[in-house]
């Protein structure tokens, strides 16, 4: 009788992430005391926001989600790249996924650089406000969850590519980097109805 264990790399990977949802959770306590200390303050600087910029940025990073989990279900076939042609995205293996999550999740930070190059021209800086401040600190620490999200991608990519065999290790390594991804996403969600969506 053989006793299935947990993976210890997947169960380390839940609990650092348990560990990054109460500092977030922080951020949003923060957050919401300024917001209830200074609601004038929200009522102005809140106009500020491209909502609908914002929303096509957050729809780019929630549907990189979805090919992250494509990806690790080609890991899981033990598929680290394409069988046929790149058109056939039937036959895409876990680099050509993983490679396209990469792209959109690019794609967000160019957004957010963006959004916050606009933002600064309009006057909204860190330290312009309480207001300036939260949005800059909670929408930051978020992005550079992201760039480190796209640095587990480049760790994975580069270790499918040098592995002799894609094997057991290297699907551990995409689906404890989906967990990531995952995660920020989900908290991304949070923030973009926190910041944008409640008035």
């Amino acid at each position: 009788m053989s006793v299935n264990r947990p993976n210890p790399v997947s169960v380390g990977t839940i609990v650092w992430l348990a560990s990054e949802l109460m500092f977030f959770a922080g951020l949003f306590a923060m957050y919401f005391t300024l917001r209830a200390t200074v609601p004038e303050e929200w009522a102005v600087q809140t106009e500020k926001l491209n909502i609908t910029f914002a929303a096509i940025n957050t729809t780019v990073l929630l549907l990189s989600s979805v090919t992250c989990q494509m990806g690790v279900w080609a890991a899981e076939r033990f598929q680290p790249v394409r069988s046929g042609s790149v058109l056939n995205v039937r036959g895409w293996g876990m680099n050509e996924w993983m490679t396209l999550t990469y792209v959109m999740g690019a794609f967000f930070i160019g957004g957010q650089i963006f959004e916050y190059a606009e933002l600064v021209h309009e006057g909204l800086t860190i330290s312009s406000s309480p207001y300036g401040s939260v949005f800059y600190l909670t929408t930051g620490f978020h992005g550079l969850h992201v760039v480190g999200g796209l640095i587990a991608f480049l760790f994975l990519l580069g270790r499918s590519f040098t592995a002799k065999r894609f094997g057991h290790h290297e699907a551990t390594t995409a689906i404890v980097t989906s967990y990531y991804w995952h995660f920020v996403d989900v908290v991304w969600i949070a923030l973009f109805a926190t910041i944008y969506l409640i008035k």
